[in-house]
């Protein structure tokens, strides 16, 4: 997956299979790839599947599939990517951390399907890159790792270092290297041996637009949400939703009222509670941190509000 790789063919790139990784963004990657194969008549690609012990994986789906071996084997791969899913951190051993410096040191390109970013960051292995993840993901990546550049593209592809969304950004991302090495024509090809009726630069959006997602055609509303999407940390005053939505206070009162069935007071609150919920339950992050990071000044406030919504503590929640 680098950018600038021209050795011989094929091109070999490994996939570090790691517990509760997501199948969907792993298919995603390896489809284009098989496929562009077949196309060309040539093997342009070939890949293995690596695991920690050189066992079967589980994802996230409960399917588990056979690794080719393991991360002490002799295999010397362009790049590699980590595939994760859920609570990704928690599979970083010393031995992997080691294994993934090594290939670093080797000319490896690394990066990450998914939450894959996590590992290589809590490595040691993205300072000074730009690095994308699930958007569900990213608020707790840069909580995480503050110093690290994010974005909200669906794929980065750099020199050393690739990243995508997951779901299907892998695929996206995939055609895009396709497209690089061996032209457009066979990358449109592939995408519509896929049923992928458009090839997504990196720059299209992760997610609808605010109006399809709250299945509105006021664009007001639209405006309203989004800002109170990028303002959870240290959230706005309504007064100041309103005047950045181009809407006066009583007019955006009517429109949560009459759209979403919620008031403006209400539906950011909430916004910020499952913020807080993902937090606790993706995170290692302490109670009191989620808290500051989704706009509460205090434990008791946000223990409390969070009770009151949820029905359970911050710590009964991260228990669970």
């Amino acid at each position: 997956m680098r950018l600038d790789y021209a050795g011989p063919l094929p091109e070999p790139i490994g996939f570090l299979l790691l517990p509760r990784f997501s199948m969907m963004a792993f298919f995603s990657a390896v489809e284009p790839l098989r496929i562009a194969n077949r196309i060309s008549g040539r093997t342009l690609f070939e890949w293995r599947l690596i695991s920690e012990d050189g066992g079967p994986v589980t994802a996230s789906n409960g399917m588990t599939l056979l690794a080719d071996q393991d991360i002490e084997a002799r295999y010397h791969p362009a790049s590699v990517a980590v595939c994760s899913g859920f609570d990704p951190e928690r599979y970083l051993s010393r031995g992997l951390m080691r294994w993934l410096h090594r290939l670093d040191g080797a000319g490896c390109a690394l990066g990450g399907l998914d939450t894959g970013g996590f590992l290589l960051a809590a490595a040691g292995l993205l300072e000074g890159e730009r690095v994308t993840l699930h958007w569900e993901s990213l608020p707790a990546f840069r909580e995480r790792f503050p110093a690290i550049e994010t974005s909200d593209e669906l794929f980065e592809v750099g020199k050393r270092r690739f990243s995508c969304a997951g779901g299907a950004a892998a695929m996206d991302m995939a055609l895009d290297v396709i497209a690089r090495r061996h032209g457009q024509r066979l990358a449109i090809d592939v995408s519509e041996q896929l049923i992928h009726e458009r090839m997504r630069t990196r720059h299209d959006a992760q997610r609808m637009t605010q109006a399809r997602r709250l299945e509105t055609h006021s664009p007001r509303l639209a405006e309203a949400v989004d800002v109170m999407e990028r303002h959870l940390e240290t959230p706005l005053t309504l007064d100041e939703v309103a005047r950045r939505s181009g809407v006066s206070l009583r007019q955006l009162q009517r429109l949560f009222e009459r759209e979403l069935g919620r008031s403006p007071r209400d539906w950011y609150l909430g916004l910020r509670l499952e913020r807080a919920r993902y937090l606790l339950e993706e995170t290692d992050l302490e109670v009191l941190s989620v808290g500051l990071a989704c706009g509460f000044t205090s434990a008791s406030s946000f223990a409390r509000a969070f009770r009151q919504h949820f029905g359970a503590s911050p710590r009964e929640v991260r228990r669970g």
